[in-house]
């Protein structure tokens, strides 16, 4: 089976590392897995302090779409951790690629928060 995994990397504002991490890992990604959103993995890049990561998996591209107009549109984000979050970004990309679902294991476990 495969699934479409989305990558989006930020690059955080200098000395927001760990305000963006508390954040992701205390609000955003409970937020997410409420809206049963398949996150993957999350944090800090191995490379770069100030370089961090979000993997979340999906059924198909329109899935992806569906599940994050949902989610970004809804007043408890809006309401919520957003600007906390988007304070602390410079910059942020996106990488959507197909991939097993035994990759997906395999990076859960290699890559716990």
């Amino acid at each position: 089976m495969k699934r479409l995994i989305e990558i989006r990397t930020y690059r955080l504002k200098p000395g927001m590392a760990e305000a963006f991490h508390q954040a992701v890992h205390g609000l955003a990604v409970p937020m997410l897995k409420s809206r049963n959103m398949d996150v993957v993995a999350y944090g800090h890049s191995d490379h770069e302090e100030a370089t961090y990561y979000l993997i979340r998996s999906y059924e198909s591209r329109d899935a992806l779409e569906q599940e994050q107009n949902a989610f970004y549109g809804s007043s408890e984000w809006k309401d919520g951790p957003r600007k906390e979050l988007v304070d602390c970004i410079d910059s942020y990309m996106n990488t959507l690629i197909w991939v097993s679902a035994e990759a997906i294991e395999s990076m859960r476990e290699l890559n716990q928060a």
